[in-house]
């Protein structure tokens, strides 16, 4: 089983509870862990590696990875079942099984749903994996829909889960690193105003999910930033709800900017991703552009 590169809660969530409850399945980390999921998998002693060599390759799962690249390795597409809850990627057209529900939150959602079915009893450590995932994912229900409260009662109702417990599993206190890549995505941010709609755009080296957060805090509508890594680029979405109730899906806009380029992107409406090979600062000016554009067709489809 693989996730995608610096899995967050939800992907480790996901995996844990495929894991546990079909323990000859191995979770394979070929990008690592972020911060908050290292913290999750040492409270719930969740086992995976990012040694990948050790995976069998015959069958193999993959989860919430919007796209391939995603993972950061080449895999053999037509080997995989993938499961995820983003916008749906023609890039894994060709696997051996594509489920995508994109009505879901959480990858988590789709996974408590699949254990259901296989009448698999989560345990209680699963049901707090699959809680956390759920309350990250929704920015702690931010971004929920109906169906994710419900799922969410549900999975506290088993164990007899209590709202702090699940929302304390993991304490983690923003560290000076990434107090520092905000400030400093402060510093380099460029803007566009179109309508009554702020666009910005930053580069950094670290923390691009965070800094994107920062800047829709600084006033910004939608925010994209980016980070170079040698020849390969990383860059982070976000948008306030107010513009995705107008019409904006990040998920679909970074899709287009990743085929306009050759590289990959995806995700929700109101976060996504976009990886490849490229000059990063040439990516964001097309990202904003491709934004500014969504922008004035919903400004003039309003008038």
């Amino acid at each position: 089983m693989l996730l995608h590169g610096n899995a967050d809660p939800d992907a480790v969530a996901s995996a844990f509870a495929v894991q546990q409850s079909f323990p000859e399945v191995l979770i394979g980390l070929p990008g690592g862990l972020d911060r908050v999921s290292k913290v999750l998998a040492k409270t719930l002693n969740i086992e995976a590696s990012e040694d990948i060599a050790k995976l069998p390759t015959a069958r193999l799962l993959v989860l919430d990875t919007s796209g391939p690249e995603q993972l950061g390795i080449e895999i053999d597409i037509s080997r995989a079942i993938v499961v995820d809850h983003h916008t749906r990627n023609e890039r894994w057209e060709k696997a051996r099984l594509y489920y995508c529900d994109d009505t879901k939150s959480s990858c988590s959602e789709i996974v408590y749903e699949l254990l259901k079915a296989a009448k698999k009893k989560p345990s209680r450590d699963v049901a707090l994996a699959l809680l956390f995932g759920m309350l990250t994912d929704t920015g702690y229900f931010k971004f929920a829909k109906p169906t994710t409260l419900i799922m969410f009662s549900e999975l506290m109702a088993i164990h007899d889960i209590a709202m702090d417990e699940a929302m304390g599993l993991v304490d983690v206190d923003t560290d000076i690193s990434e107090r520092i890549s905000q400030l400093k995505g402060a510093q380099r941010l460029k803007y566009w105003k179109v309508g009554n709609y702020i666009i910005a755009t930053s580069q950094g080296s670290a923390f691009e999910a965070s800094v994107c957060k920062s800047l829709l805090s600084l006033g910004a509508d939608i925010g994209f930033v980016g980070s170079q890594r040698g020849e390969q680029f990383r860059i982070s979405a976000r948008a306030t709800q107010a513009v995705v109730r107008k019409g904006i899906h990040l998920g679909k806009l970074l899709g287009v900017v990743g085929s306009e380029t050759t590289n990959g992107g995806g995700g929700h409406p109101g976060a996504a991703g976009l990886t490849g090979i490229g000059d990063v600062e040439a990516i964001l000016n097309i990202s904003a552009e491709n934004a500014m554009k969504v922008l004035k067709k919903i400004d003039s489809s309003s008038d």
